[in-house]
């Protein structure tokens, strides 16, 4: 992943490319291990795209909890972290060996405090495990399936952050091109 770097920054720049090929090498290290899972939790909006992967490279049901806390400072500062009443899927309820999947373990607040959630809140739960393609150094949960171990907790520039601030009528203009 460090080959996605921006040589003068010591931020992390991922493109497209670089983040479809780790969430497919995060699938294969799951897999490598042996362990089988029933379902997929994972969580919006960070772990959305490798859930979705997840499910169809594994097969099996993908459910969705929304949970936020880097609302502060144009999404830069974490704030309170708020996890969704619901869990969103297409059928049944969550129960049995759970893949929570997210992009990364920044503070691991986010994993610590979502899996005493569902330990509380969903009894048919028998067993989670954790998958992020990212772990920093200053979490304070160790992801079961990490793809990169990031000593020195760089800020991770995600390839859709470039719709952070992209308003419609920005789009609209950026669509047309030049005139």
């Amino acid at each position: 992943m460090r080959d996605a770097c921006e040589p003068a920054s010591s931020d992390l720049w991922v493109d497209w490319d670089t983040y479809h090929d780790a969430i497919e090498r995060l699938a294969l290290l799951v897999h490598e291990s042996g362990w089988s899972f029933d379902q997929i939790l994972c969580l919006a909006r960070g772990g959305l795209r490798p859930g979705d992967v997840f499910s169809r490279i594994f097969d099996v049901p993908l459910a969705i909890l929304s949970t936020s806390s880097y609302r502060e400072d144009a999404g830069k500062a974490q704030g309170q972290l708020d996890i969704a009443a619901h869990i969103t899927m297409t059928g049944g309820s969550l129960g049995g060996k759970v893949l929570l999947i997210d992009d990364l373990a920044d503070s691991g607040v986010t994993l610590e405090q979502v899996q005493r959630h569902l330990t509380e809140r969903f009894p048919a739960v028998t067993e989670i495990k954790t998958a992020v393609i990212w772990y920093k150094a200053r979490s304070v949960v160790k992801p079961d399936f990490y793809l990169d171990y990031l000593p020195d907790n760089p800020w991770i520039h995600q390839p859709f952050e470039q719709y952070d601030g992209l308003r419609p009528h920005q789009l609209a203009t950026r669509r047309k091109g030049p005139q």
